[in-house]
């Protein structure tokens, strides 16, 4: 009873985690996932192999997986030193270069070619980035859905806990007069429980706000660059229309920029990817294997023999008080413990829900007709209770042979047993970490494939568009260097006649 608290907090602060993309540095989890993890690159480790396991509190892991998007950021940095030489080039050619070079004539199939190129590139950068905001719309939808999961679980916990602690104090209330050590055991136990809830609770609002922030941010970035991609493709179609050069030349660099932009989030959104990849994969090897699995090390509720070691006694517990309870009824059997109407406490006495030796299973569903429930039994006690105000003659004839003072004392450690056997379920709850595991169960089974799915969606999307982007931006730079220097009417493609 005192561990509950640990075995409680622990798994679900691990859920939050996991399947949030938030990295505790004071916490340290870890699974068994793929063995590439620990084949990874480590920037922190001068690009050295990771050589660790799936850990969200681990800076190395957070780098390894972050570099799995190099492709991204470094040609988003190639491109860019190109687009700033190129700049630079043109920059000089201006201020420096002969005013009278000479104007290459093409044939007038070139024009038409290159205009077609242009605008086929076009149109796919436009369905392209329609694909990306569709993508990251589903992306935001799916782990909205998954956080919803997880915190809904932490709720679930924490109303849990707070019914535990109810009864908890009742207990302790009913029995604080008789025994001063199960008081002081239930006073520390109470204790621990709130302060965990508490944790919980501020864990959950911290998480709620920084995942959201992270997811925000992403969302948020993503449609922000490709919309502005979206508009300034269509100003470049307009502005090839019109034949204004300078706007021209403004499209160009604007998309020179965004491009980059795109392949710095192609290189983001393969991270993120990969971390779908790592935690989905993760928590099916937990789900196949919990007993070998590096989760046993953080997660005591992964092995059952600490959990099923308390429950074992508290069911031994009740059990035992039953028994002899039923050893004391059956001694008294016949001394008026049938009430008006005629109906006895049961020739087998009281229920008890717990089987015996050695498993002490819960079977509260499984009593034998001739026996009466345990929340019954203040009942019958009331009835054979000899009150301050009878005398002993009188109660000897009614049948009550149990003093005022003991019936009170065997009353509060009924109702204390019988508010045991009522929260039992929950205390199953807490030591098996139920919720963690429907929360673990439902994400593997209903969110996991869609949430990997739109993931490479949003990252594969991402990169088309990227792609496109450049032979766009190069086409338009050929097309603008052809122009330079001529005349068009407006909506011609081909130049005017010298």
């Amino acid at each position: 009873m005192p561990k509950s608290h640990g075995r409680v907090l622990v798994p679900f602060l691990l859920l939050l985690i996991s399947t949030n993309m938030v990295a505790q540095k004071s916490l340290v989890f870890g699974f068994i996932v793929r063995d590439e993890i620990s084949r990874r690159p480590d920037p922190f480790r001068h690009l050295k192999s990771y050589d660790g396991t799936y850990n969200l509190g681990d800076k190395h892991y957070w780098a390894s997986a972050a570099f799995t998007g190099i492709h991204g950021y470094a040609i988003a940095g190639i491109w860019l030193l190109i687009g700033l030489g190129f700049g630079s080039y043109m920059i000089f050619k201006y201020f420096h270069g002969s005013s009278t070079t000479p104007v290459v004539e093409y044939p007038p199939s070139s024009y038409i070619l290159m205009f077609s190129l242009v605008v086929l590139f076009t149109i796919l950068a436009i369905a392209a980035s329609s694909v990306v905001l569709a993508a990251n719309n589903g992306f935001e939808h799916r782990v909205e859905r998954l956080r919803q999961t997880i915190f809904d679980a932490g709720g679930d916990t924490r109303h849990t806990i707070r019914r535990v602690i109810k009864v908890l104090l009742s207990m302790q209330t009913l029995l604080s007069p008789y025994n001063s050590q199960a008081d002081k055991m239930l006073n520390v136990i109470t204790h621990r429980l709130r302060r965990g809830s508490i944790t919980i609770q501020q864990f959950v609002d911290k998480t709620r706000h920084v995942s959201d922030e992270a997811i925000r941010t992403l969302y948020v970035t993503n449609i922000v660059v490709v919309t502005v991609n979206l508009v300034l493709l269509v100003c470049a179609l307009v502005l090839l229309v019109w034949h204004w050069p300078l706007g021209f030349i403004i499209i160009i660099f604007c998309c020179w920029i965004l491009t980059t932009l795109s392949w710095v989030l192609t290189g983001f959104d393969f991270f993120f990817h990969t971390f779908a990849e790592d935690t989905c994969s993760a928590l099916e090897d937990f789900q196949q294997n919990p007993q070998n699995n590096s989760l046993q090390i953080i997660l005591p509720c992964a092995s059952s023999e600490s959990s099923d070691k308390i429950l074992v006694q508290i069911g031994s517990t009740v059990h035992n008080f039953i028994t002899q309870l039923n050893y004391k009824l059956r001694e008294v059997q016949g001394l008026g413990l049938n009430d008006n109407g005629g109906n006895s406490v049961g020739t087998r006495g009281v229920c008890d829900p717990f089987s015996g030796a050695p498993s002490y299973s819960f079977t509260p569903d499984l009593c034998p007709k001739d026996t009466i429930p345990i929340t019954e039994l203040k009942y019958v006690l009331s009835r054979v209770t000899c009150y301050g105000e009878n005398s002993t003659g009188n109660c000897a004839n009614e049948g009550r042979f149990i003093p005022q003072a003991s019936s009170m004392i065997l009353f509060a450690y009924t109702q204390s047993v019988e508010d045991l056997v009522e929260i039992f379920p929950d205390l199953q709850s807490l030591s098996h970490c139920s919720k963690v595991r429907q929360a673990f169960g439902n994400i593997l089974q209903y969110q996991c494939r869609p949430f990997r799915r739109s993931a490479q969606i949003l990252w594969s999307s991402m990169l088309s568009l990227s792609i496109i982007m450049v032979l766009l931006v190069l086409t338009w730079t050929v097309k603008a260097h052809q122009e330079t220097g001529r005349s068009f009417d407006t909506c011609s493609i081909t130049p005017k006649s010298s």
